[in-house]
């Protein structure tokens, strides 16, 4: 890897991507001096494969190359884990609207055209990579409330795992009643959440064993509201604040925080609520054992209608087989 700046500490790493030494050894030469750490690929595959062992903070990638064209390599870039929200800047001597066109259709957030002015790169570069910084300070921000709503279920053995099974039947049900991959996403995420506003209910509420006083229920009913206000300040989980807060509403009207009933509550709270009904049901707590299979699917029938939707409960049950398995590999 060659420091743009070895006295100092690189701020950003960039991986260089050109098949023409000269045109690297060029680009190499605008980034001296401002902090970044550079890697150099001369083809296409060498730079995949950089990128997935180093992932890079930008990219700055040819177009015209022999094998993988930039093309070619910023779109297999976006489809890596850690590939989605990195800064792709094409370099290339094309000048034709229609080159500016696919590159963005391939994923590419910005284009440079050679020969490469240097102030006007370094400005790209840097709006970009302060767009980065705060999408990987969201990103923290989530995975701290991730690791909040699953140390929450440390607290209770009985319940350890069910957010990460409402969160995933959530997902297969949605894609069931035809929610694309990024809505089926949101609902995995807010089955993992949606129980995360018990983090500020107390453990003699959590784990009594027997019938909660109106006090302790007026606390449970809080659990939603409180949830929803934990994650509302994270732009990236503004989707999933309905299925958070409304998980406990019921198709008659008759549930909590707010009353609401039938196609007024969310879809996705919809879902949630079926997913976290079942597994509650079928998982052993510290009021009781587990219920069978069959009793909690008559218990779901018995309830389509008045307390969740009859036609998700319907599909629900029609999938079961799809919905409910462990993933590959799982002990969960």
């Amino acid at each position: 890897m060659t420091e743009a700046t070895p006295e100092q500490p690189a701020v950003a790493e960039v991986l260089v991507v050109d098949d023409n030494e000269i045109d690297r050894e060029l680009l190499l030469s605008h980034l001296a001096g401002h902090g970044f750490a550079v890697r150099e690929a001369a083809d296409g595959q060498v730079a995949i494969d950089l990128f997935r062992e180093h992932s890079p903070d930008l990219v700055l990638l040819d177009v015209i190359m022999p094998g993988l064209s930039g093309y070619d390599v910023c779109q297999r870039i976006r489809e890596l884990p850690s590939g989605s929200l990195t800064p792709i800047i094409m370099v290339t001597s094309l000048l034709e609207a229609g080159d500016k066109t696919t590159a963005a259709a391939m994923g590419a957030d910005d284009f440079v055209s050679k020969p490469v002015n240097r102030t006007e790169l370094l400005t790209r570069m840097q709006s970009l990579l302060r767009i980065k910084r705060l999408a990987d300070a969201l990103d923290g921000a989530e995975n701290t409330i991730l690791a909040l709503a699953r140390s929450l279920e440390a607290r209770d053995t009985y319940t350890c795992e069910h957010s990460e099974r409402v969160g995933r039947y959530g997902a297969r049900l949605g894609q069931h009643v035809g929610l694309s991959r990024d809505e089926q996403e949101a609902m995995r995420m807010a089955g993992l959440l949606h129980d995360i506003g018990k983090i500020g209910v107390c453990d003699g509420t959590l784990q009594n064993p027997g019938a909660l006083d109106e006090a302790q229920w007026q606390e449970i009913r809080l659990h939603p509201v409180t949830g929803a206000e934990i994650c509302k300040p994270l732009r990236s989980l503004k989707g999933q604040l309905p299925a958070i807060r409304h998980h406990h509403e019921r198709w008659d009207g008759r549930g909590y925080p707010d009353g609401l009933a039938r196609n007024e509550i969310p879809l996705g709270a919809r879902i949630i609520a079926i997913c976290d009904a079942w597994d509650a049901m079928i998982s052993d707590r510290v009021y009781g054992r587990g219920m069978p299979e069959d009793t909690v699917r008559d218990i779901l029938r018995g309830g389509a209608g008045t307390q969740w939707d009859a036609a998700l409960v319907g599909i629900f049950l029609a999938n079961t087989a799809e919905i409910l398995p462990l993933p590959e590999g799982s002990k969960v």
